[in-house]
């Protein structure tokens, strides 16, 4: 499956964004979807994850109840609705998909196929 995210920007704190991670190839509602981030000089971290049909999402301490995850299988479309930024929400923002064999979806490196990246800059 190719991943194609969108909708970075520069923001003020306080603000919201809505990124998209459009996705071509195979079947997108077979793949279970996260969102990682990676800011300057840090490694990539978890964002958000939700299963296959959206039943279930995971997030990041971070992010709880600031960020929304969310997909419309009919557009082949994950999203991640971003409100209440912060300067330290600053970072490349990637997509990811894998399949769902379990375990936990928080870890980067069970994911297989990723997006390029979408730069969201949170100013004070």
């Amino acid at each position: 499956v190719q991943l194609q995210a969108s909708g970075g920007g520069l923001v003020q704190a306080g603000g919201s964004l809505r990124l998209s991670c459009a996705a071509s190839g195979r079947a997108f509602s077979g793949f279970v979807m996260g969102w990682f981030r990676q800011a300057p000089g840090k490694e990539r971290e978890f964002v958000a994850s939700i299963t296959r049909s959206g039943g279930r999402t995971d997030y990041a301490d971070s992010v709880k109840g600031r960020f929304t995850i969310s997909r419309d299988n009919a557009k082949n479309t994950a999203y991640l609705q971003m409100s209440s930024l912060k300067p330290e929400d600053t970072a490349v923002y990637y997509c990811a998909a894998r399949a769902d064999y379990g375990g936990t979806y928080g870890n980067p490196h069970l994911y297989d196929y990723w997006g390029q990246g979408t730069l969201v800059t949170v100013s004070s």
